[in-house]
């Protein structure tokens, strides 16, 4: 059996838009994504780690234990052996109380895959491959979310070029979800039913052929 980590937000946690719901396991798209490589043949169990609100990199003044890098080592460690990391992130790096853009998200993504490859997991376990994935773009923020988000549709600009940028320089492996997805137009950030559906079923697509080919 593989075993994969996705590592990410609300995006993935499932939360439905102007809601405090989650979607169920089989309609969030690490869950979808779990089904369509069973059915394909690849025997995988897929470990969910998504928390709303976590940056890359950064702390979050308001909600403690929100900076990705903190603690990432330890989770690597305790679910090795790992096939593949998932990360998706970078989305909450754009809210209106942080000053940055595309760059600084992608550097927060070199840090975090730096740490995965570093963890302090038992001799002779891999280090996993790192899958990540770019969220699709930020709309218009809207609901109960619009102050949190404001202007974060423009900070986002250029996400997933600066994210394959930097995938191909740490030789990492990237998908960009906005090829099959953009955000909620409900509330301008998560992702509907029908979003992590298709997410899913893409991200299987990519991760079958991660999968198939040898270690190393």
């Amino acid at each position: 059996m593989k075993h994969i980590l996705v590592y990410a937000d609300s995006l993935s946690w499932g939360i439905v838009p102007l809601t405090r719901r989650r979607l169920e396991f089989s309609q969030r798209w690490p869950g979808v994504m779990e089904g369509e490589l069973n059915a394909q043949g690849h025997a995988v169990r897929v470990v969910e780690d998504c928390l709303n609100g976590r940056r890359t990199v950064w702390e979050d003044p308001f909600k403690p234990g929100r900076n990705g890098l903190i603690g990432l080592a330890q989770r690597i460690e305790g679910c090795s052996p790992l096939d593949l990391v998932v990360l998706m992130l970078g989305t909450n790096d754009f809210q209106s109380m942080h000053q940055l853009n595309a760059w600084h998200a992608s550097q927060g993504i070199a840090t975090l895959v730096a740490a995965i490859r570093n963890a302090p997991i038992e001799p002779g376990m891999p280090v996993p491959r790192i899958l990540v994935i770019a969220p699709p773009p930020i709309g218009t923020p809207a609901g109960p979310l619009a102050p949190k988000f404001e202007g974060g549709d423009s900070k986002c600009a250029g996400l997933a070029a600066a994210y394959s940028q930097v995938c191909r320089e740490l030789d990492c492996h990237f998908f960009d979800a906005a090829s099959v997805i953009t955000a909620s137009s409900l509330d301008g950030v998560h992702l509907d039913a029908p979003q992590h559906l298709a997410l899913g079923r893409a991200a299987a697509g990519v991760v079958a052929k991660l999968l198939e080919e040898p270690a190393g």
